[in-house]
């Protein structure tokens, strides 16, 4: 059995993984109801957070769980986040490594959410990845936007990613901006319902197939100048249309560079992750261009597109010819790159 924690921003998540059963049980404790008062993520707010959470979480899996007789590996998020927050993470499973006499593994959270589209394969096939590779991931987030590819062996290649702001981040600012609370993304997907998607015209940037880049930084600058032409009653009444075309022209970017690379090479699977994998105009426009290209859609359950510890349990056990296990030497990297 793998216990794997997840701490790399402001979830704490504990998650038990079989080799033979897949996930087999889960703990976790979000902290947006905490930071939605200072409109985003307190790093100072979230590890003292963590350090409560993670003493709670624990009591209860092993309550359900037993888990010092079961756990054989530990896997931890060892990067990219807020480095309080890895540190809490890291400490804690150094600590029960130590306990429980078993290695300690060091996982790439980006890697765990690359690898999260596979996941709900576990309970159909032993080999997850048979006919599914060369694979395209797009990854979606508040703090990453990549687009990939997974070959045989698990070798990732990245294809694009953001110059600037991530995807996820400019839904939650132009929601911001339009009065939304944090996180914005997920509730200005709802007050998009109804909206004309093509009301403003809005920049979709690196629209030429030969940039292989994203960039939102233009797209939340617009929309700011496109509110200082209204009046607060005129805004009201275009509301819906607002939210719709702030909301497509952010995934009219995604969609086209994933088309491109598409175009450019053959692919048996796409995949969609991270937070953002929820928004369902989204995941609907991705899964419409797999079908179009006869290939076929992966993604994880809803409940497995944010930060959760069981795509980083998941990734020790796929890497698991791959991966060192040296828990004195393990150490966290906050600027560490999707591999």
């Amino acid at each position: 059995m793998i216990l794997g924690v997840e701490s790399s921003c402001d979830e704490s998540a504990l998650a038990l993984f079989s080799s033979k059963r897949g996930i087999v049980g889960e703990w976790l404790n979000s902290q947006i109801a905490t930071h939605v008062k200072y409109g985003g993520v307190v790093p100072e707010i979230a590890v003292r957070e963590h350090l409560t959470n993670f003493f709670v979480l624990l009591d209860e899996a092993q309550k359900v769980e037993r888990l010092r007789n079961r756990v054989t590996r530990i896997a931890v998020t060892c990067g990219p986040g807020l480095a309080g927050c890895l540190a809490v993470g890291l400490s804690l499973a150094k600590t029960l490594g130590l306990l429980w006499d078993v290695p300690v593994i060091g996982v790439n959270h980006l890697r765990g959410h690359a690898l999260s589209p596979f996941l709900p394969l576990f309970q159909e096939q032993e080999d997850v990845f048979a006919d599914h590779l060369p694979h395209l991931g797009l990854l979606v987030s508040g703090g990453n936007t990549i687009l990939f590819r997974i070959d045989e062996g698990q070798s990732i290649e990245i294809l694009a990613e953001t110059v600037d702001d991530a995807a996820g981040e400019a839904l939650d600012k132009g929601g911001k901006l339009l009065g939304i609370p944090y996180p914005g993304g997920p509730i200005l997907e709802q007050h998009a319902i109804g909206g004309d998607p093509r009301a403003f015209d809005f920049p979709r940037s690196f629209s030429d197939r030969s940039e292989m880049r994203f960039s939102f930084s233009g797209l939340k600058t617009s929309l700011l100048y496109t509110l200082d032409k209204f009046t607060d009653d005129q805004i009201k009444v275009r509301y819906a249309d607002l939210c719709a075309s702030y909301q497509t022209a952010a995934i009219d970017q995604l969609v086209t560079k994933t088309k491109h690379a598409l175009e450019s090479s053959e692919f048996s699977s796409i995949g969609l992750s991270g937070g953002v994998a929820n928004n369902k105009t989204l995941h609907s426009r991705l899964a419409e261009l797999a079908a179009a290209r006869s290939v076929r859609f992966l993604a994880p359950d809803p409940c497995h597109t944010g930060d959760n510890a069981a795509m980083i349990a998941f990734a020790a056990h796929i890497d698991r010819e791959r991966v060192t296990e040296n828990a004195a030497a393990l150490t966290f990297h906050p600027s560490l790159r999707l591999t």
